[in-house]
This record gives structure tokens, sequence and C-alpha cells, in this order.
């Protein structure tokens, strides 16, 4: 049912349901300032997120609202909404000339958050590619 929410918010952003591909790899750190909070990967086919053991043993940020069990690894075969609203929606003019000066692949969810994903206004993470 989450799988189903998810597919039908990304929808309603503007964005279609993006299947990643199982060839696919990516890899981004999520920071606070500081701190290290954790690491999204894509790995065939699905995302991962973790956090990292510096996040674990600190007390002065509270856990992400999609990833509330600090110890456990989080798998799933759609972009957390967390993550999607880094995203903008591909259906603005503005964001279709970036798409295509850049030469970008909108049905890339890994490449598009590459690109526009690194600060939200929705809160104050930095997501950092790391390939």
């Amino acid at each position: 049912m989450i799988e189903n929410l998810k597919k039908i918010l990304s929808r309603e952003g503007g964005r279609e349901y993006i299947e990643p591909s199982k060839e696919e790899k990516a890899d981004f750190l999520l920071r606070h300032g500081d701190v290290e909070v954790g690491r999204l990967s894509l790995r065939e086919g699905k995302w991962h997120f973790e956090y990292t053991d510096d996040f674990r043993h600190q007390t002065d940020i509270r856990p992400i609202v999609n990833f509330p069990i600090l110890d456990k690894h989080y798998e799933s075969d759609t972009l957390w909404p967390f993550f999607v609203i880094r995203i903008p929606g591909l259906k603005q003019p503005a964001v279709q000339r970036e798409i295509e000066e850049k030469e970008l692949d909108e049905r890339n969810e890994a490449q598009l958050l590459r690109h526009f994903g690194k600060t939200s206004i929705a809160n104050p993470f930095i997501l950092i590619p790391q390939d």
C-alpha cells in the first residue's frame, strides 16, 4: 500500500513514476551541518538508506520521519518522499529548459536527484552525490 501511495504522489508532483534501472548505481551522502546523517544508494533497481554511526551516536538531530529506526537498513522499489521532494516538477518550463541544456534524462531518477537534489526548502539537510 505504501509503495502504491508513493507512486501516486510522484505523479501528482508533475512527475511520472520512474522505475529505476537494474543496472544503474548511485550513492549519496546526507548531511546536516557537520554531521554525516546517512547514506542513500541505488543498487539493482532498489533504493537503500541507512544512518551513519556518527548519526546514531549523536543526540542533537532527531531521526527523519520516513526512517524512524536508527539501526534499520531501509530498502524500497521507489524513492522515499523525503528525497523525491528534492526533484522539482518536470513540467515546469524552467526545469524543462535545464533538463534540455544539461542533457539530462527526465526518466532517470538518480540523475535528476544528482542534479537537482542537493538542497530543499523543505528541510535543512544537504544531499551530496558520491559517484
